[in-house]
């Protein structure tokens, strides 16, 4: 299969442009010096999937680059330099190089003290900065599969990777998408099959809600405008039947969970491919990697970065993973499988690595002053720096739960 974060054409003047109007340079580098260029292709490609999936789904127009750094302008998120924009990871230097860590969630400073051996308290930093110093990112790589933590190292030479491009896409109008995903990537790719026709169940679990409805409200409205929301249990044996009888509904199902999490809730994804279904596998590194990510700390650890002068690394964009992924996750779901069901194995990783080379430049270009604002400059002249661009919600998200009922009587599924 071919690389499609390989743009055929695509000049070096031409990323430029692209990386300019997509939002992304404005989140890239330090707060008090100039945006940066990013390396690689992801902003070009981002255009091309975009504008092959509306071909072939009749799906609006949208500008793919653009949805790179879309929430960032629902939140206002700004550079931060070795702080990702949303605040949750860094870049931290370890014995060998530097590595990307995340503290996201609720559990996260408890596990990060366990990665140093430290009674970290609601701090964790400092600990595990100590920590890192004498470690290298191969031994943090393997201590944060181990904790369920989101961290790795940045890699040097990246590129490399190579992800399935399919042959043909073909209309989603009237498919019945039931999405498990959370946060933004699957969540992305279910909202682009929405509003290429298709019908999307959002399903949730009782203890394990979307942990995006506590971020920006108005983000989450877009991404699930026009939506229906289902809650099951998988703790009761009536919720594994309902939660395996929409699967058995379903054209399309997109999740994010390793394969063990989803074998607890008696879901398998290789059955149900081998039935007809298109299934999208969302991970950080790959089904066969236990190993967690979100997309700040799996894009920097991919090699997706920036790089000051003295050639230390600096984030690109916001969680720019996730919606790369997402949107190479939304023309995978509209593939046409010869065989008719179809299991797509999609590593944010390697998704991210596919759009780099693998010598990227030593120090990353910085934007000129321009006007008001910032430009990039190429061999064809000037071209300014966009500041990331909202789309308004096209109505409210359903509130958790609130079609579960509907939903299962119109599908002949028993109510749990």
């Amino acid at each position: 299969m071919r690389n499609p974060g390989r743009t055929s054409g695509t000049a070096p003047e031409a990323c430029a442009a692209a990386w300019a109007a997509s939002g992304v340079v404005e989140l890239s580098g330090c707060a008090d010096g100039p945006p940066l260029l990013p390396p690689g292709r992801a902003a070009p490609a981002a255009g091309e999937m975009a504008a092959r999936f509306a071909a072939a789904t009749g799906a609006p127009a949208l500008n793919g680059a653009r949805l790179l750094s879309e929430r960032a302008a629902f939140t206002g998120h700004r550079r931060r330099g070795r702080v990702s924009p949303g605040g949750a990871c860094r870049l931290l230097p370890a014995a060998d190089g530097w590595a990307a860590v995340s503290c996201a969630r609720p559990d996260d400073p408890a596990l990060l003290g366990a990665l140093a051996g430290a009674d970290a308290g609601d701090d964790p930093w400092p600990a595990v900065e100590g920590w890192l110093h004498a470690h290298t990112g191969a031994e943090l790589a393997e201590r944060a599969e181990l904790l369920g933590v989101a961290a790795g190292p940045v890699r040097v030479s990246p590129g490399g990777a190579r992800v399935p491009a399919p042959a043909s896409l073909r209309p989603v109008k009237d498919a019945l998408v039931v999405d498990f995903s959370a946060l933004w990537a699957g969540p992305l790719c279910a909202h682009l099959l929405g509003l290429a026709g298709a019908r999307v169940v959002k399903v949730e679990t009782p203890s394990r809600p979307d942990g995006a409805r506590h971020g920006d409200p108005g983000f989450y409205r877009l991404l699930h405008a026009g939506h229906r929301s289902v809650v099951l249990d998988p703790a009761t044996t009536a919720g594994r039947r309902a939660m395996a009888a929409l699967v058995e509904a379903a054209d399309i199902v997109i999740e994010a969970s390793r394969p063990r999490a989803l074998a607890r809730f008696g879901l398998d994804a290789e059955a149900a491919a081998a039935a007809g279904t298109t299934w999208v596998s969302i991970t950080a590194n790959g089904r066969a990697s236990g190993r967690v990510g979100f997309g700040d700390d799996v894009a920097a650890g991919a090699g997706l970065v920036c790089r000051d002068a003295d050639l230390r690394p600096l984030f690109c964009g916001d969680a720019i993973a996730d919606p790369l992924t997402g949107l190479t996750a939304a023309v995978l779901a509209a593939a046409a499988p010869p065989g008719g069901g179809m299991l797509w194995d999609v590593s944010m990783s390697d998704v991210v690595a596919a759009t780099l080379d693998p010598h990227p430049p030593a120090e990353s270009v910085p934007a000129l002053a321009h006007g008001d604002g910032w430009a990039i400059e190429t061999e064809h002249g000037i071209e300014p720096v966009q500041a990331p661009v909202r789309r308004e919600p096209a109505g409210d998200a359903p509130a958790m739960g609130a079609d579960t009922s509907d939903v299962l009587r119109e599908l002949g599924i028993a109510i749990p």
